[in-house]
């Protein structure tokens, strides 16, 4: 069985150039140079363009003077700096005149997926999706900027005002903060942290399915850290409040990005001490032990009863490692 040899958005090295962004002048100059590219972000989907058999997809990124940037648009923000060229991303997600396009019929595990649009001033190729459907199929460089994009994007859209005094606040630094002109407050992008758990006792591996998820769609437990938490003390709560199950040993395993809308996955291993399984249903419709031979049976889409994770998730990688002994 082939091993991933990291989840999606890890391997990128996008050179951030912290001291470009607090330069005004600097940066509105690269915008306008011929060089400078940009990618545009319309309603949280990413401009990606795949190869005719989807097993390649790239990001798309235009010349900052295309017009698809010319209408209404949001302050441009500086991804990074490659070769002496700029790339930015823009979000466009005020346009109206974005239409659906013929897609590939949507995956019924995940129906967060469908939905592909594209606009008159772009390649037929073009199209705006759900960049989950596509993490998997891109070079590293481009996923990490289709990352950043994606969650500088929605950070803006949910903080448009200053949390200190309630007043409006505007994008700074190249859009990697916000400023109140009130208060003089500046506010950072957040990153919530959240401990995903490859949860084992001898040959058996603990997953679960989430209320809202379809009925085989089954994955890792995870959940949000809490303040003055560590990593193994959230991996032992989340298993315990959510399964019943009782943890002793933690030991940090990998991280992902996450970017749907700011989380950064907390990839551990937990040594189950119980394997009675008791769900909260508030957190999970369902909860089950799965050994390494099912768990094989699932990879290879020949499970009646659970469908292959995600690829490009951390939960693939993290299975994928456990099915290997490299866990």
């Amino acid at each position: 069985m082939e091993i991933s040899t990291a989840p999606a958005f890890t391997g990128g090295h996008l050179p951030r150039d912290d001291a470009l962004r607090n330069d005004h002048e600097a940066v509105a100059a690269s915008w306008s140079n011929a060089q400078a590219r940009a990618t545009p972000i319309w309603r949280s989907r990413n401009l990606l363009e795949m190869d005719p058999e989807r097993e390649h997809a790239r990001l798309v990124w235009l010349p900052t003077s295309h017009p698809i940037f010319k209408g209404p648009a949001e302050t441009p923000i500086l991804v990074g700096q490659v070769d002496a060229t700029c790339h930015f991303s823009v979000d466009i997600s005020a346009r109206e005149d974005l239409s659906p396009q013929a897609s590939d019929p949507a995956d019924s595990r995940y129906p967060i997926d469908a939905g592909a649009f594209g606009h008159g001033s772009l390649d037929a190729s073009h199209r705006f999706i759900d960049l989950r459907s596509a993490m998997c199929l891109l070079e590293s460089f481009d996923a990490e900027a289709a990352a950043v994009s994606r969650a500088l994007s929605s950070w803006h859209r949910s903080h448009g005002f200053c949390s200190a005094c309630g007043k409006p606040s505007t994008p700074a630094a190249a859009g990697w903060q916000r400023r109140c002109a009130s208060c003089q407050r500046i506010h950072f992008p957040r990153t919530d942290p959240v401990v995903i758990m490859l949860v084992t006792r001898g040959n058996s591996l603990l997953i679960g399915r989430s209320p809202q998820w379809p009925q085989r769609m089954y994955s890792l437990l995870a959940g949000y850290m809490e303040p003055g938490e560590t990593i193994e003390r959230a991996v032992r709560r989340e298993s315990c409040e959510e399964a019943g199950v009782h943890v002793g040993r933690v030991r940090y395993l990998a991280s992902q990005p996450w970017p749907f809308p700011a989380s950064l996955m907390i990839g551990c291993w937990g040594e189950a001490l119980t394997s009675e399984i008791t769900v909260d249903p508030a957190e999970l419709a369902d909860a089950r032990w799965i050994s390494r031979e099912e768990l094989v049976l699932v990879f290879d889409g020949q499970s009646g009863a659970i469908s292959p994770p995600r690829p490009g998730s951390i939960a693939q990688f993290l299975m994928l490692q456990w099915l290997s002994g490299h866990v």
